[in-house]
Order: structure tokens, then sequence, then C-alpha cells
């Protein structure tokens, strides 16, 4: 599987941005998905993830509140919105898939397939 990570860019501190992610072919299957980030120096933590049905999300505690991640009806296509962007949250944003299902999906390990990355930068 291959997937596509678009949205970013660069934003003032408060503003906001919506990231898509979706597969550059045709899907087998419903997969979970989540995002990462990566900034500077720094590794890849987890930001947001969704798990195959869109029924169940999961947020680290710097998104709680401000990202929301969702997938509509296009297989395997998600989008994380994300409001009251702040300077911390410059990073490059990466998408990701796990293979199976059951898994911890906070976990960077648990993934298998990852989109290229797309880079939010947010100024002050």
């Amino acid at each position: 599987v291959q997937l596509q990570a678009f949205g970013g860019g660069l934003v003032q501190a408060g503003g906001s941005l919506r990231l898509s992610c979706a597969p550059s072919g045709r899907t087998s299957k419903d997969y979970a998905m989540g995002w990462f980030r990566q900034a500077p120096k720094k590794g890849r933590e987890f930001v947001a993830a969704t798990s195959w049905s869109g029924h169940t999300t999961y947020y680290a505690d710097s998104a709680k509140g401000r990202f929301t991640i969702s997938r509509p009806t296009a297989k395997n296509t998600v989008h994380l919105q994300m409001t009251d962007l702040q300077p911390e949250d410059t990073a490059v944003y990466y998408c990701g898939a796990p293979d199976i299902y059951g898994i911890d999906l906070t976990q960077y390990a648990s993934y298998r397939y990852w989109g290229q990355g797309t880079l939010v930068t947010v100024s002050s």
C-alpha cells in the first residue's frame, strides 16, 4: 500500500490546517490509519489514529481538543483537522497504516505502510 499525505503548509500561530492521506492505488481491505510527526532533531511521535471502521479514535495529549482525525467514505482516506496550531506543532507529518488488526495504533512500530510526509510550519 502506497500512501500519499498532503495539505501541509505555513500557518500563523492560532491558525488551522487540514491534512489528508490517501492510497495512491486501489486497496483490497480497510486499514486502521494514523498520523505521526517528526520535528527537527526529534523522533517520530504519535499524533492521532483511527480504527479501520472510524468508530474508534486515539489522540496524543498534545492533540486532544485541537486536532480531529476522521475518515470519509473514500476507502482508506483519512483527514487530520488541526486547529489552534502552535509553533511546537511544526514538524513533518506522516500518515501510516498497519498491516494487521488489533494492534496498538499509538506505537510507531505497529505501522507497516507510510506516506512521504507533509511539512507543517507554524510561525509565531
